[in-house]
């Protein structure tokens, strides 16, 4: 089973949507959180050293992880989806944009 995590800002609308979207993907536990202090579920450095997949959502973000997490990333494989912070929690287009972009990375169906 892959580990797989959504990583944004706050953790209220991007990866929060990821996660529901990818939920119930076969072959993997997925999770979320964000790497701002006050974000809803603050990313810890237990998260990323457990994640086999972590994906964020915006370069800063990548830099953020790094330079606080680089201890723990280990051999998590990090992508950057390049989606901005311009969508609300499951809008049709965020949707249509993970299910375009995340699926070549994960095990098939």
């Amino acid at each position: 089973m892959k580990r797989v995590l959504f990583v944004c800002g706050k953790n209220r609308l991007r990866s929060p949507t990821a996660e529901q979207v990818f939920s119930t993907w076969p072959g993997i536990e997925v999770g979320s959180a964000g790497v701002n202090a006050d974000a809803d579920e603050p990313l810890t450095g237990e998260m990323v050293a457990e994640a086999d997949l972590i994906f964020v959502m915006e370069k800063a973000h990548r830099a953020k992880l790094t330079r606080r997490f680089r201890a723990h990333l280990k051999s998590a494989r990090v992508i950057c989806l390049d989606i901005p912070d311009d969508y609300a929690f499951m809008d049709p287009e965020l949707v249509r944009m993970l299910q375009v972009r995340v699926p070549k990375f994960l095990p098939a169906r």
